[in-house]
């Protein structure tokens, strides 16, 4: 329902209104940044797959984060774009349903990947021999798999639960896309069950992954110190730093949206951080992954020496 009591049917997004004036550069600034990370995670997955020595169950589950960051890139800032290039601020209501799961689906999908990261770096660097064995192709399938369906059941209930709610208040939403806290601003019906239950899955998904990434790395960082060769303590070194970077940044921000203690009072912050992670992280991604792990920068020394020696012949 929208104030004159009619169904809502489509939703006005009211998040750049303030910028109004500076809509042109905007425009340019987020496609600039659109294009640099779709680039950036392309060329990534690119280069994983075209290396042999990358062909490992590291660089495999490291492969579809990339894929992740481009997917919900790709959900938010072309509406975004949209928006600031034709002045078109209205989302349908359907429109919204489905960024909103999709959305939730990248994110939770990246939070559990990002454990499976952890634990399969913690059994690399703790146990190799044993990790070459038990780190079966079919393993590594049933790991990222259970990552995607447990993404899955947490996004079909997290959008059921919130546009199961009535929304009355006004169909203008103070966000650029779809997304939780604007949406309660517009509910007029009693939220706080459905609250409770998309706030305990958000809890469950990030402390979860969280918890399993700090486990795994204090066994990491006790099977590190054990390394005799320096060489071999600042390779391992190089490899987590990269994978710390980017869980630090990442989860740093679902947390202050998501399980901030006033969450939903403050969308000016929101935003903010909002953009952060669906635009400036996707495009840090692959600089970090690239310009912090050694492997990856000999990997794409020896693509471009390839193409230099192509280029000669």
């Amino acid at each position: 329902m929208a104030e004159n009591g009619t169904v809502v049917t489509e939703f006005i997004l009211m998040g750049l209104q303030l910028w109004a004036e500076l809509q042109t550069s905007l425009f340019f600034v987020f496609l600039v940044l659109y294009l640099i990370p779709i680039g950036g995670n392309l060329g990534m997955i690119a280069l994983i797959q075209s290396d042999r020595r990358l062909q490992t169950s590291m660089y495999f589950f490291l492969s579809h984060l990339p894929f992740l960051d481009i997917c919900y890139s790709s959900i938010i800032v072309p509406q975004l774009l949209e928006t600031l290039g034709t002045d078109q601020m209205v989302i349908t209501f359907e429109h919204c349903t489905i960024q909103f799961f999709f959305v939730t689906l990248c994110v939770s999908t990246e939070c559990f990947l990002s454990a499976v990261m952890a634990y399969d770096l913690y059994g690399a660097v703790s146990n190799p021999l044993l990790y070459a064995t038990a780190m079966t192709p079919q393993t590594r399938l049933g790991l990222v798999a259970r990552a995607y369906g447990g993404a899955t059941v947490n996004s079909v209930i997290r959008t059921g639960c919130t546009f199961s709610i009535s929304f009355c208040k006004s169909n203008r939403m103070d966000f650029f896309f779809s997304d939780l806290p604007p949406l309660l601003k517009l509910a007029c019906s009693e939220t706080r069950p459905r609250e409770r239950v998309i706030y305990l899955l958000a809890f469950l998904v990030i402390t979860t992954s969280v918890s399993v990434i700090f486990i795994s790395y204090l066994f990491i960082i006790q099977a590190i110190l054990k390394i005799c060769s320096a060489g071999g303590k600042a390779k391992t070194f190089s490899t987590c730093a990269s994978h710390i970077t980017a869980v630090a940044l990442f989860f740093g921000t679902l947390i202050f949206i998501y399980l901030k203690g006033n969450m939903g009072k403050s969308l000016g912050e929101g935003k903010t951080v909002s953009v952060v992670y669906t635009v400036v992280i996707p495009m840090l991604n692959p600089m970090i992954y690239s310009l912090r792990n050694k492997e990856v920068k000999e990997a794409l020394k020896r693509v471009l020496n390839r193409m230099k020696v192509s280029q000669v012949e």
